[in-house]
């Protein structure tokens, strides 16, 4: 999941969180390449334990680039993600636990999301290729020249989605790459890996936190255990606070030119080597987070406790936006929403003497208070947010981070401190923002002034109907999005009921798992802060026993009809006969709503909802015309462990009947279920390799196994058939023969977990960015304070 812009105003208010990660590069002696050694401590004085692949973040940029040309077949994508997965392995350097997780079939709330980011995909493909059509022929009409067009065969990025061939391939290859690097690699040699394949239900990083939250709540779980999450989404910040783990990591890549080089002395950004003071890294837990310093509040009528503001924190953040709820019309990242809603939480916590959130469990009451005071103040944040936008970009800043003509052959100026240029950044804007306020302006510097539409060569921005900086919004916003009056009341609290059932929802996803996997919100656009009235009883629970898609009935539900070639030739009739029942899920073209933003990409995709009764009643006609092997592929998996020779279980498994407990001793503190695979890898197995330009496996050390947890899971007679993965209050009581009581937060070894000197939750000294020149980044406390005993968010300086 992805949140616009929060990491942007995440690492601009807190600039310290992000530090640069040295990556050991492989060598070349007398033309033979020397990889790595693994075995060797971690460079960044930083040792992993559990390292967790977000897999979706690294098979996009390896199937197509947008930085470099792309692969030429399939087997040179599966080879790119092989060298991937090497790098970030050779960085981080796990001891204990390498976990893969791929995209599943998805709740149903995200895949409206998907399918609205995939039919956008075949409809730019299509405008692309009409346009370069039309310009091809008007060049050659005027007598220009051009080379003739190659004849190339377009990767279709939607083959990337559980059930198709390409998936299964992937699973396939994942599977030797890992015998392959268990057996040749000495790095890998007691690691415990976990490939959790596109048939396997959920999202990859949820499936990951399962995981974190499974192994968190057995007895012999570590509570030091370092994690390391790698993935793209900057949401994967409030899942990994949502843990409640004292050290965890998240690491994930940055394109950005000429970047600034380590100190070849002592490896740290932001001086050259004639500079060097020598200067230590930071140690962990010297420091207090930024925020605790945020939302630590002083003379409450009961103890504070961080833990629980930060699970309240991460919920307030979901009314910015998420790929399950649209964001407020209010609540905009960029004008400073979280703030704001912070700022407000904290007297709404004094006021009533609680949290907003417990356990994964929302206290609506609260919530309504919160939205109550932000609907006091919308017509104000209309009125501001339209004066900035007339007014145009506060400042501009120099360096690496402001706008360059194209074509330019001098190059930027490289940021020497990224936390010197945040902050001067938030100078000059604060400085811009006096000025204009004080009625003056820079005559010397015309930068910030909108340029008049006669100077402007953008097309002109569309009409705005709504105009919410203007008296009677709030009726034009809902006949104009939802083409009902503002007076019925009835519809209107039929859209709020819907956001707090999502608020709710994504809430529980977060903290315990799946709640619903049929629930979804019904509209495209969110109702006001200030519609927010009586919504205590809005909510009372989802329904229990509901089930996922299965893969194929997923890609029903999420392409559109140009991307059928990759479904059953009967199923993709339904997406483009004119007599079939459901056509109408499947629109040729469809309306952008732009929403009040300047670019079709932000806009909102106007498709019709997919009604699941009536996909499901098409589906039943043609579901007898599968293949075995499509059967196969339309069916739910479950995780796959393996383990090298010299792993403490290794003789353990090679002994393995069915249904055996794995022993926690032998596989640092992990429980769970193992099951025989029906086309196993094992010791002293040849393993074929499913890419030709690679190598057969002849001297295979490892052994891979289906893995389901326990006793946290019921299963089906099937054992290839994995039920949800989520722990639910019934598995509980029947596993435990108890009352069921949510876990989340905490652990009997809590006490033992590292804290800092404030007693706050540290989250370790971590990597967090790396790329051309590797950064590592660090969200150690999550979010580290500066030094200065008078910080603030605004005031403070390197």
């Amino acid at each position: 999941m992805g949140v616009p812009a929060f990491f942007r105003w995440l690492s601009r208010k807190y600039p310290s969180i992000i530090v640069h990660c040295l990556e050991e590069k492989g060598k070349e002696c007398n033309g033979v390449r020397v990889p790595v050694d693994t075995t060797k401590p971690n460079p960044n004085e930083v040792e992993f334990d559990n390292l967790y692949l977000d897999m979706n973040g690294i098979i996009h940029p390896c199937t197509h680039p947008e930085d470099k040309p792309a692969p030429k077949n399939e087997d040179e994508m599966m080879v790119a993600i092989f060298e991937y997965i090497d790098r970030l392995f050779n960085i981080v350097r796990p001891r204990r636990v390498l976990y893969m997780a791929i995209d599943g079939v998805a709740p149903r709330a995200k895949m409206n999301q998907q399918r609205s980011r995939r039919f956008r995909a075949s409809k730019e493909g299509v405008e692309l290729t009409d346009e370069k059509n039309r310009i091809r022929e008007e060049i050659i009409q005027r007598g220009g020249y051009l080379p003739p067009e190659e004849i190339k065969e377009r990767f279709d990025s939607n083959c990337i989605t559980p059930g198709t061939e390409f998936m299964d391939n992937l699973a396939k290859c994942l599977r030797y790459y890992v015998a392959d690097r268990l057996s040749n690699d000495p790095g890998w040699s007691n690691v415990t890996v976990f490939l959790s394949d596109a048939s396997v239900p959920g999202e990859g990083e949820h499936k990951i936190m399962d995981f974190i939250r499974r192994q968190r709540g057995q007895p012999n779980h570590d509570p030091n255990t370092h994690h390391c999450l790698c993935g793209a989404d900057a949401d994967l910040i409030m899942l990994g606070l949502a843990t409640h783990e004292p050290n965890f990591t998240i690491i994930r890549e940055e394109f950005k030119p000429n970047k600034p080089r380590p100190c070849a002395l002592c490896g740290q950004v932001g001086h050259e080597i004639k500079d060097c003071q020598g200067t230590a890294r930071e140690k962990q837990g010297e420091v207090s987070s930024y925020l605790a310093r945020e939302l630590t509040m002083a003379s409450l009528p009961f103890p504070f406790d961080f833990e629980r503001s930060i699970d309240d924190w991460v919920f307030m953040c979901f009314f910015v936006g998420n790929d399950f709820l649209p964001h407020l019309p209010s609540l905009e990242i960029r004008e400073g929403a979280i703030d704001r809603l912070v700022n407000i939480y904290k007297d709404v916590v004094h006021k009533t003497g609680g949290y907003l959130t417990e356990n994964g469990y929302v206290e609506l009451e609260r919530v309504e208070l919160i939205m109550q005071a932000v609907g006091v103040a919308e017509d104000n944040i209309f009125k501001k947010r339209k004066e900035d936008d007339q007014r145009g970009p506060a400042y501009m800043t120099t360096g690496q981070f402001a706008p360059h003509a194209l074509g330019r052959r001098d190059r930027p100026e490289a940021v020497q401190n990224a936390r010197h240029q945040a902050f001067d950044m938030r100078m000059q804007s604060r400085e811009q923002h006096n000025k204009s306020s004080a009625g003056t302006s820079d005559s010397a510097d015309n930068r910030g002034v909108k340029r008049k539409a006669e100077d402007s060569d953008s097309e002109p921005e569309p009409e705005d109907n709504v105009r919410l900086w203007e008296e009677g919004w709030k009726q034009r916003y809902y006949k104009t999005k939802f083409d009902v009056d503002v007076t019925d009341e009835d519809f209107r609290q039929k859209v709020v009921k819907s956001y707090v059932e999502g608020l709710c929802w994504v809430l529980r996803y977060y903290y315990q798992g799946c709640a619903s996997w049929e629930w979804y919100f019904p509209f495209h656009y969110a109702p006001f802060a200030s519609d927010f009235k009586d919504i205590k009883e809005m909510f009372t629970d989802f329904d229990m026993g509901t089930k996922p898609f299965k893969p194929l009935e997923q890609l029903m539900g999420v392409f559109p009809a140009a991307s059928g070639n990759f479904l059953p030739e009967t199923w993709r009739n339904l997406m483009s006969s004119p007599d079939s029942s459901i056509i109408d899920f499947y629109p040729d073209d469809f309306a952008i709503d732009l929403n009040g933003k300047k670019y079709a990409w932000q806009g909102v995709a106007l498709l019709p909802f997919v009604d699941e009764r009536r996909l499901r009643a098409a589906l039943a006609d043609v579901y007898p015309d599968l293949t075995p092997e499509e059967e196969k592929r339309n069916s739910l998996g479950s995780d796959v462990l393996f383990i090298g020779r010299s792993h403490p279980l290794f003789d353990f498994i090679h002994e393995l009947y069915r249904g055996t407990e794995i022993p926690a001793e032998l596989c640092h503190g992990i429980q769970g279920t193992l099951n025989l695979d029906d086309d196993p890898i094992l010791p002293d197995k040849a393993v074929m390799s499913p890419i030709p330009m690679l190598r057969d496996i002849s001297q295979n050390s490892s052994i891979g196994f289906f893995f389901f947890f326990s006793p946290l899971c019921i299963f089906d007679s099937c054992f290839l058939r994995l039920p949800e993965k989520v722990l639910k209050p019934e598995d509980f009581e029947r596993g435990n023969r108890g009352p069921w009581r949510p876990q989340l937060g905490f652990n009997p070894n809590r006490q033992q977990a590292h804290l800092d000197q404030s007693g706050f939750r540290a989250l370790g000294d971590s990597v967090f960015r790396f790329g051309r020149g590797v950064q590592y980044f660090k969200i150690e406390n999550v979010f580290k304070c500066l030094c200065s005993p008078k910080w603030s968010p605004l005031t403070s300086h390197p």
